[in-house]
């Protein structure tokens, strides 16, 4: 007989359909200090909130989330976007917020404030951006999900958007997620198995502006609520697994008025060419190690450029940047941003895109 303490969701699922008398509850959720986990916490609202100005702004000890000291731990919860719960469900809410100081200043990893202040700026080119999001399953061991524990599975070719039990191991978390998603209102728009086993893709989009990160993080919340049900661990970390194994990034597509509009190309070939003199702050952007964690990563190899120089090409994943073949044709249309880590930050991967870019700065 096991003495391990379990618990069971299906005896969940009698408490969640109580009656609230009309109250709602509403999830907290915001990054930490290491500019990549989440945290959150609940609160009862009197109604339904339909605007995140409804929503009143809460407080949390900073101390123990790597945000302030404990000898002045308060740090304040500023909601800025609205979500429907799809764990509680009914008219419980997720609301995602901003960080701010004890000095009502923004908190170090709040990226999103400065992030919506360029999105303004440049709100007359309706900056548009797709963020395919990769992770991996991991057992709570920390072993890769579905993985030999004393060895590892086939090479790499046949787990890329596989199908059957020998080839995908997760599926019923990835349905999960989606769907879970859906109801919430997250932009959600596909999803596929990865070229290493276990490793999976969900993307999110096309968002405009802010709503970018936005959309991701509460995805990402609700990913790793999901993986909590089922008793697994998602890792966002860009290189889970070392040898020829491929790695996880956040591959962001991303297109202005200018480059949706004819002969758009033009526009396109523009921002590649500022891009270009830029590798070094983009890199240090686009992971929350500024750098570190994607260099392990864009190594040149497992469809990754180097992470010491600049590329661009139609149709070339090996390159920083991938003008997609049909966008060539055409003539208009986007870029893909193949840099960002998957633990990015999509606040400070978008808002430095669109300060070369759109800004010139």
């Amino acid at each position: 007989m096991s003495l391990t303490a379990v618990t069971n969701k299906q005896v969940l699922e009698k408490y969640l359909d109580l009656e609230q008398d009309g109250r709602v509850m509403a999830e907290y959720l915001w990054i930490d200090g290491t500019g990549e986990g989440i945290r959150s916490k609940c609160r009862t609202l009197p109604c339904e909130p339909k605007d995140p100005s409804e929503c009143p702004i809460w407080n949390f000890d900073g101390s123990s989330t790597y945000q302030a000291e404990g000898s002045n731990s308060d740090m304040y919860l500023y909601p800025c976007a609205i979500f429907k719960d799809p764990f509680r469900r009914g008219n419980n809410r997720l609301v995602l917020c901003d960080v701010y100081k004890y000095n009502k200043k923004p908190a170090d990893t709040n990226q999103r404030f400065s992030c919506k202040q360029v999105m303004e700026k440049a709100k007359d080119e309706k900056p548009w951006f797709g963020i395919e999001q990769e992770y991996t399953i991991l057992d709570c061991d920390g072993h890769p999900f579905g993985w030999p524990k004393n060895g590892f599975p086939g090479p790499q070719g046949p787990y890329y958007c596989g199908v059957g039990a020998n080839r995908v191991y997760g599926r019923d978390i990835v349905e999960a997620h989606y769907k879970a998603c859906l109801y919430a209102g997250v932009d959600i728009c596909g999803c596929n198995a990865e070229v290493m086993p276990a490793q999976w893709e969900f993307q999110v989009g096309p968002s405009e502006g802010i709503n970018m990160g936005d959309h991701l993080w509460v995805a990402r919340y609700i990913l790793h609520r999901v993986a909590e049900d089922f008793g697994v661990i998602v890792t966002l970390d860009p290189k889970p697994m070392e040898g020829d194994w491929n790695g996880a990034g956040a591959h962001t597509n991303y297109s202005t008025k200018s480059m949706r509009e004819k002969d758009g190309i033009k526009a396109i070939e523009d921002a590649i060419e500022r891009l270009s003199h830029h590798h070094v702050r983009h890199i240090k952007a686009y992971d929350p190690r500024e750098g570190k964690d994607n260099e392990r990563r864009l190594t040149g190899l497992h469809e990754t450029s180097s992470i010491h120089d600049f590329s661009a090409g139609v149709a070339n994943r090996g390159a920083s940047i991938r003008i997609p073949r049909q966008v060539a044709e055409d003539g208009y249309g986007y870029l893909e941003d193949r840099r960002p880590s998957s633990n990015c930050d999509p606040y400070a991967v978008t808002e430095v895109i669109v300060r070369t870019t759109v800004l010139n700065e």
